[in-house]
């Protein structure tokens, strides 16, 4: 019998380095979609020799995405992009390229599809990224409709993009505090991983959503603090008042690698937390992993002596 072959979108990033690692262990072979190949190479050795294959796809090039999906028993979708660049926009990525990938996955007579979605998902939102992931989401459920769609809160990890970038701007005398107040209940990558892989699998998550988050809920700025206590620092955080923040937030738009959007601003007029009714780690038998227990594994690095301070 045929090792079994999933496709991953995306699964170079931070979430998807992971989820090839903890996949492979499991003996399937690992097609990895992205864009830029190049930037993908760092996943081949998690497997054995040939496990994993790296093939370039744009969700724009339905072409790509077929040929991606060919063959495939499981295809994890957890394409996402946090700010727009030129074609990459949300409608393309996280709406269009969803429903392509669905679409697709569907007519070629794939098995099982996970859809990597986000918490706090709204036609209505004021944010572009949480209009255009809640559209994805119904084109998704309308193409395959027993696809798993899984929205986790911010997640955190070695590699991650919020904590580390908390924990870098510690140095700083004073920090900028955009929405303060906004709560989040941030989960382990580790544990997002477990979700996703048993969704792979089990056919009692097929057509279901999932909203994860972790243990415990934090305010913007009680994050922001966390990170700074790792890395032995203690800046000055300064609130930003609402009627200024839309203009600081603007300028910060245009650096190559923003601290806070205008889109991000409007996401954080929104608590990030799991809902009460919906279903999540506790009903497929997972402790959330706490997160003062993982942040001191990764943030050291910014310690002005690091390890060993």
């Amino acid at each position: 019998m045929a090792q079994q072959l999933v496709t991953i979108f995306g699964g170079a990033g931070f979430v998807g380095t992971t989820l090839v690692e903890h996949l492979a262990k499991t003996g399937v072979r690992i097609r990895v979609a992205v864009r830029r190949p190049n930037s993908a190479m760092h996943v081949k050795p998690l497997g054995d020799v040939g496990q994993i294959q790296v093939v370039q796809t744009n969700l724009r090039d339905e072409a790509s995405v077929r040929a991606a999906v060919r063959d495939s028993d499981v295809v994890i979708n957890l394409a996402g992009i946090l700010s727009e660049s030129g074609a990459q926009t949300f409608k393309a990525v996280h709406t269009a390229g969803a429903e392509t990938v669905a679409r697709v996955s569907a007519e070629l007579g794939v098995k099982k599809l996970v859809h990597i979605s986000a918490l706090g998902v709204d036609e209505n939102s004021p944010s572009f990224y949480a209009q255009s992931k809640a559209f994805g989401e119904k084109a998704v459920t309308q193409a395959f409709p027993e696809a798993t769609i899984i929205r986790p809160s911010v997640i955190f990890g070695a590699g991650d993009a919020l904590f580390n970038r908390f924990a870098k701007i510690a140095s700083l005398p004073l920090i900028p505090v955009f929405s303060g107040d906004t709560k989040f209940q941030p989960v382990y990558v580790g544990d997002v991983v477990k979700v996703i892989v048993r969704a792979s699998t089990d056919n009692a998550m097929a057509g279901e959503t999932y909203e994860l988050g972790g243990a415990d809920v934090y305010s913007l700025r009680d994050m922001m603090k966390l990170a700074a206590q790792e890395a032995l620092q203690k800046p000055l955080f300064i609130d930003v008042p609402a009627f200024i923040a839309p203009v600081k937030a603007f300028f910060f738009s245009l650096l190559p690698n923003p601290v806070i959007t205008l889109d991000q601003l409007r996401m954080l007029k929104v608590d990030n937390v799991v809902s009460d009714e919906a279903r999540g780690l506790a009903d497929l038998g997972i402790t959330p992993t706490i997160l003062e227990a993982v942040l001191p594994t990764y943030l050291h690095q910014y310690r002005p002596k690091g390890q060993f301070a």
